[in-house]
């Protein structure tokens, strides 16, 4: 793992995102039914991974809600949808409930995902300062290499934006 080392104190802030033409890091975390998932289960396979903030939250849910619309078309393509957010099972498997998500949301409670791919780190929103998950996208090809990065994600049409990289 790379990291950005930014002094504040004696405190590191954040990790240095990894870069297209890499492997997908290792993982093994839960879904939102309690699963482990792990990494390799989706090689061979295309499929993205979008990191998020918080189950809920406005820019959130319109993330999640635009990859449900899309889903079809992704399954198409033989594309899997993978969202990730620090959030707990329980609060996913109520997300995927009420936004009627039928791809697969992980749990990364602990971060460390989040932090191999280098999309945590120091925040700042309304003049405060917190560690937080930067909304980032990783398109992932079939041997399981990264081939495009979206780093600070605007989340209103970005599942069209995706497909259409997928696709072109």
């Amino acid at each position: 793992m790379k990291w950005r080392i930014q002094l504040k104190g004696t405190k590191t802030i954040g990790h240095t995102m990894i870069e297209e033409g890499e492997s997908v890091p290792k993982f093994e975390i839960n879904d939102a039914n309690g699963n482990k998932v792990k990494s390799t289960d989706f090689k061979g396979k295309k499929h993205v991974i979008y990191f998020y903030p918080k189950d809920f939250t406005p820019g959130c849910s319109t993330q999640a809600d635009e990859f449900s619309a899309e889903y079809k078309k992704f399954q198409k393509e033989d594309i899997e949808i993978i969202g990730i957010s620090p959030d707990d099972t329980n609060s996913h498997k109520k997300f995927c409930t009420k936004m009627g998500i039928k791809y697969v949301l992980l749990s990364d409670t602990e971060k460390e995902v989040s932090k191999a791919f280098g999309v945590w780190g120091m925040k700042k929103f309304m003049g405060r300062e917190y560690m937080g998950v930067t909304r980032s996208s990783f398109l992932v090809n079939e041997k399981g290499k990264i081939f495009k990065i979206y780093s600070k994600v605007k989340p209103a049409g970005h599942a069209k934006q995706v497909l259409e990289d997928f696709t072109k």
